[in-house]
């Protein structure tokens, strides 16, 4: 594992463009558990209540649920090491931009400034009727579902349902970073969410090296993945500023 270390270390060192991609793995750490598997999210919860149909439909029931994933329980989390080590890689110019499945936000808290968010922001509340923004920490959410200030218009968590398109900037910005990285940093995704799945596939078809920390060998680890380290975000990453910080 020390020499991996060195050698990704060595690689994003030298790297003129590096962008990181990440899944729910890196925020498992801050308490937030991912959706898919035997502790997942979905073995709690039916995931119909992210359904955009649904959603219009049964809307307070959906935001019940809403709230008690997104704002009760994730409300709380706080960014981790592997998240702090990315904001300090863009910092110090060494990444250029971090894609992110997540909805949670953290990456933004730890000093992230180039985030494309693949999937949406838990973090900012829209009206389906007039398109205005909220800030989550701005509404009431005693009293559900939400409503706009403006014209009474049902509030909707700014992130992707099941039904929904792709934010199509994010989708762009993902793209191009994908064409043109030198090194993709993945960590904690496991490719098994499209479309954000094809987006590593891009990088490596357009020559870059992809760099992998995940728990256990995801759908990239035998496929494209040039260098895998096995462990948790936090203590790889804290090895890899170790060596590239120092």
């Amino acid at each position: 594992m020390k020499d991996s270390i060195r050698e990704a270390a060595e690689i994003l060192k030298n790297s003129r463009h590096t962008t990181a991609f990440t899944g729910a793995g890196i925020s498992v750490e801050s308490g937030i558990p991912p959706f898919r598997g035997e502790t997942g999210l979905w073995s709690k919860y039916d995931p119909i209540v992210l359904d955009i149909d649904y959603f219009h439909t049964n809307s307070r029931q959906s935001w019940e649920v809403i709230k008690e994933i997104f704002y009760d329980f994730f409300g709380a989390a706080k960014p981790n090491a592997a998240h702090f080590f990315l904001a300090e890689l863009e910092a110090k110019g060494l990444l250029s931009s971090v894609i992110t499945q997540n909805i949670d936000n953290l990456h933004q808290e730890a000093g992230s400034k180039t985030v494309y968010e693949y999937h949406g922001n838990s973090r900012r509340l829209v009206c389906t009727k007039c398109g205005t923004v909220y800030g989550a920490d701005d509404i009431d959410l005693s009293n559900l579902p939400p409503r706009c200030e403006k014209e009474g218009g049902l509030l909707k968590p700014d992130f992707v349902f099941f039904g929904e398109q792709i934010p199509e900037k994010a989708q762009q910005a993902s793209y191009d970073e994908a064409m043109n990285s030198e090194v993709f940093l993945l960590i904690g995704t496991t490719g098994e969410i499209m479309p954000a799945s094809l987006i590593p596939g891009m990088a490596k078809r357009n020559g870059a090296t992809i760099i992998e920390i995940n728990v256990e060998p995801s759908n990239y680890t035998g496929d494209i993945t040039d260098i895998f380290l096995k462990g948790r975000a936090t203590e790889l990453c804290n090895m890899l500023k170790e060596q590239i910080l120092k």
